[in-house]
């Protein structure tokens, strides 16, 4: 099983990935970064893993990681 991790200090909340996730399981927190920027969240229950998120963040937020 794999997980999709997220740099939230890169975040700068461009909603790209918000918009394209077919499952709407990220969502834009209240919680700022060092920069100031409005940071975003993952369901992982209805994440499925496809990457679309991480194609279209300009700013390389999320990493897929294999869990053992």
């Amino acid at each position: 099983m794999s997980k999709l991790k997220i740099n939230t200090e890169r975040c700068k909340a461009y909603g790209l990935c918000i918009r394209e996730c077919p499952k709407k399981a990220i969502h834009m927190t209240m919680h700022l970064n060092e920069k100031g920027y409005t940071v975003i969240e993952i369901d992982q229950e209805k994440c499925i893993k496809c990457g679309i998120c991480y194609h279209m963040c300009p700013d390389c937020v999320f990493e897929l990681l294999e869990e053992a």
